[in-house]
């Protein structure tokens, strides 16, 4: 039976990658450093992903087939940088090399570009590179921004569309930043996962824009959480330039980061936007629509999921979010519908691709 390492199993991406492997008959090794216990990590291989040392790191992909690589920093926070994502990710895919793995499947970011003005696209750019030159058969899938539920954490674990609508919930206006025209192409994250083992079966070398069916602009698709979750907020157009200083007052409110400057600027770019042809089936409307009632019911917390240790703040009401989570009599009212690498609007983001 085929082993394959996959980096952060128990992860958003991670787990639907690992989902799906084991469905076709895979074994299963993770890399990690969030190791589970429980039914979510029984017959998944658990060792530590620890760049530090790249011998142990190659010692445990040994006897793997296919190395599947969701690791990346969404945003510079304490000693993760985008310099340490694009070493960190190197020294792994050397170590996959000098392990025997056969084959490796990097999950980077749509219009990856070492020439990119923006850190989080031309860092993706310099892995790619580092991963074609490695000599190691390979396939890059790109998505922009996922979107699906969890085992774990439900509809909360789509992030950007969580926090929209949690703060369609919560705030009396939603700013959009200059009109949310720019386009936007999420894919499913069980279709990502798919699309990602049939890619593992391959032999050849590929880059394939990993996106969904639709490409709404970012307000018809704030409108459509607006719609499905019963909120009363007016989506206002406002200066681009007002959105990271807003999302950083918001963030600081929320103790975690909205959205950063780099997030904004490139998805109004066109950079979460592609014309390749669908590589996923789901509707995002669709799923939007089925899934209103529980969208935004508790705030996604990066820094939380992340960074600091349990227990999770995304039900604390501390500070400035004990304020801002109030819910608006509206969002709550009996018999309404009011039960989700980059976000065009005040909201929490994310590419997803880690």
């Amino acid at each position: 039976m085929q082993t394959d390492v996959v980096t952060g199993a128990f992860g958003y991406s991670g787990a639907a990658i690992a989902r799906e492997l084991r469905a076709a008959g895979h074994e299963v090794r993770t890399l990690t450093g969030h190791p589970r216990s429980g039914p979510e990590a029984d017959g998944i291989d658990t060792r530590p992903l620890d760049f530090t040392d790249p011998e142990a790191l190659a010692r445990d992909m040994a006897g793997a087939h296919t190395l599947y690589c969701t690791y990346w920093v969404r945003f510079p926070h304490g000693s993760a940088t985008r310099e340490s994502a694009v070493t960190n990710s190197k020294i792994l895919f050397d170590a996959a090399k000098n392990a025997g793995i056969e084959r490796i499947v990097y999950v980077s970011i749509l219009h990856a570009d070492t020439a990119s003005p923006y850190p989080y696209f031309s860092g993706k750019g310099r892995v790619e590179q580092h991963l074609a030159a490695s000599g190691v058969p390979y396939a890059i899938a790109r998505p922009a921004i996922l979107f699906g539920s969890s085992t774990e954490r439900g509809v909360s674990a789509s992030v950007l569309l969580n926090n929209i609508a949690w703060l369609l919930r919560h705030l009396p206006v939603f700013g959009i930043g200059d009109g949310g025209r720019y386009r936007v192409r999420p894919v499913h994250v069980d279709d990502l996962a798919r699309l990602l083992v049939e890619l593992g079966a391959r032999e050849d070398n590929v880059t394939v824009d990993a996106v969904g069916p639709e490409a709404p602009t970012f307000r018809d698709m704030a409108g459509a959480i607006r719609t499905a979750t019963g909120s009363r907020s007016l989506l206002l157009p406002a200066p681009g330039w007002l959105m990271p200083p807003l999302a950083a007052v918001l963030g600081a409110a929320l103790h975690d980061v909205l959205l950063t400057r780099e997030e904004y600027e490139s998805m109004k770019a066109g950079l979460a936007d592609s014309d390749a042809p669908a590589t996923g089936t789901e509707s995002l409307t669709d799923w939007i629509a089925r899934n209103g009632d529980q969208l935004g019911r508790t705030y996604a917390n990066e820094l939380d999921r992340h960074y600091r240790p349990a227990p999770p703040r995304e039900h604390a009401s501390r500070g400035l979010y004990k304020l801002i989570s109030r819910p608006r009599a509206r969002a709550n009212h009996a018999g309404t519908r009011t039960q989700n690498r980059v976000a065009g609007g005040v909201s929490g983001s994310g590419s997803g691709s880690s």
